[in-house]
């Protein structure tokens, strides 16, 4: 199943540069990285990045993740993917640019379900 990481530019490209981190600041002050499905991404970007440009949308594989995957409640009850390890360059199946357009993040077509 593929899952999901919203990350800003600067981000992503430390990601590529160094093969892997903690994640974003909110992700090293949880102690663990969030991810989201296709059903929670649009959600999740408007909740926690509204308005903001440069972002990318990544994909992983949740099943090569292993038993560091944790499935946890979170925001209204569901259960969201949080990753206990570092997230690596090679968890990532794909990047795209996530734009925003008109004040709302433009997801890749197919993603969201």
């Amino acid at each position: 199943m593929l899952i999901f990481k919203i990350l800003r530019s600067d981000e992503w490209a430390a990601l590529r540069t160094n093969g892997q981190t903690a994640g974003a600041p909110v992700d090293v002050a949880d102690g663990y990285v969030h991810f989201s499905t296709a059903e929670q991404a649009a959600e999740t970007a408007a909740k926690h990045f509204a308005g903001e440009e440069d972002l990318f949308l990544l994909a992983c594989e949740s099943d090569t993740m292993g038993d560091v995957l944790k499935w946890e409640v979170s925001r209204g009850g569901a259960e969201f993917p949080h990753l206990y390890r570092e997230f690596r360059l090679s968890d990532v199946s794909w990047a795209q640019p996530l734009p925003l357009i008109d004040g709302k993040h433009e997801f890749p077509a197919g993603v969201l379900t």
